[in-house]
């Protein structure tokens, strides 16, 4: 509750059209209650497309929440004029981590999809991801993804690619681009990282936490979304005025992890060697991986 009553202390503006739902059984939706949240600042287009292509695989719209983060191109406005379940208005950018917590605890449900504004996502996503993480035991799973261009059918490449690797699994692989999160997670690691200084580097220190307390977590191959890649970070890129070539994350920072240089160096080399591995069981079974990017006209597997 101090959490919560913190960062509402800095939101302009809540919309709240849902009460406090803490791990009860929401009946109208394949009795699994659970809620989505995202965070935005300007990229408004991207917003609109995530949004649509939720309500379109069937999430209902009092099980969005999203937390803007001081956007002025329209954004505002638009999640006003929406019958969502919360929107959080904050004065400005109090930082992707702070965002995540306010959306996690504005309804608190079973699970969390955490995930960035810049997807789209295929029918029953939600459900489904859900699904493979009880039926896994898992607290945390991601979807597989395409990066980049959104030049060919999605739905229909996304119905094909869910049937052909249902059953790849990148085991120990998740990625905050899209998060599956059970709310008893937070009891074992805590929330996120809520410090605007970190730019983005939240993630890492949360995958920090799982990885140091041996918590299970995967990628599945039985959902897949499209992943417009960099939108959110090249947007803060050019607020900060930092060269579209330079990381957010300065190598000093790293030091937060916790770790000794050759440590991290061997986390680094054996994670390369375990995507390598991934990449190539992946091509041979199934003829693609669970991580592709899309180019103009084609797909390079990853």
């Amino acid at each position: 509750m101090h959490i919560a009553k913190l960062y509402n202390s800095y939101a302009v503006e809540t919309f709240s059209k849902t009460p406090n739902n803490f791990l009860q059984i929401d009946q109208r939706t394949s009795m699994i209650n659970y809620s989505i949240t995202f965070a935005t600042l300007n990229c408004l287009s991207y917003t609109k497309q995530c949004i649509e292509s939720l309500l379109d695989s069937g999430v209902n719209s009092d099980q969005i929440v999203v937390v803007d983060n001081g956007s002025n191109d329209g954004t505002v406005e638009y999640l006003k004029s929406l019958s969502l379940g919360c929107v959080i208005l904050n004065r400005q950018n109090l930082s992707c981590g702070a965002a995540w917590n306010q959306g996690i605890l504005s309804q608190q449900s079973e699970w969390t999809i955490v995930m960035n504004n810049d997807i789209v996502v295929p029918p029953r996503f939600a459900e489904r991801l859900i699904n493979f993480a009880i039926d896994n035991k898992l607290k945390l799973v991601s979807p597989a993804r395409i990066d980049g261009n959104l030049g060919y059918d999605f739905k229909m490449f996304a119905d094909t690619a869910q049937k052909t690797t249902a059953k790849a699994v990148r085991w120990g692989s998740s990625n905050a681009i899209c998060m599956c999160i059970h709310w008893s997670l937070f009891n074992e690691i805590g929330f996120f990282r809520a410090d605007p200084n970190l730019l983005g580097f939240e993630d890492g220190l949360f995958y920090n936490e799982i990885r140091k307390q041996g918590i299970q977590h995967a990628t599945t191959g039985s959902v897949w979304i499209h992943h417009h890649g960099g939108v959110t970070q090249e947007h803060m890129k050019m607020v900060l005025e930092i060269p579209s070539d330079n990381v957010l994350v300065k190598v000093n920072d790293r030091k937060l992890y916790g770790q000794s240089w050759i440590k991290r160096k061997l986390y680094r080399y054996s994670l390369k060697r375990k995507h390598q591995a991934w990449r190539q069981q992946e091509l041979h079974n199934y003829g693609i991986t669970l991580h592709g990017s899309r180019t103009k006209d084609s797909f390079i597997w990853l």
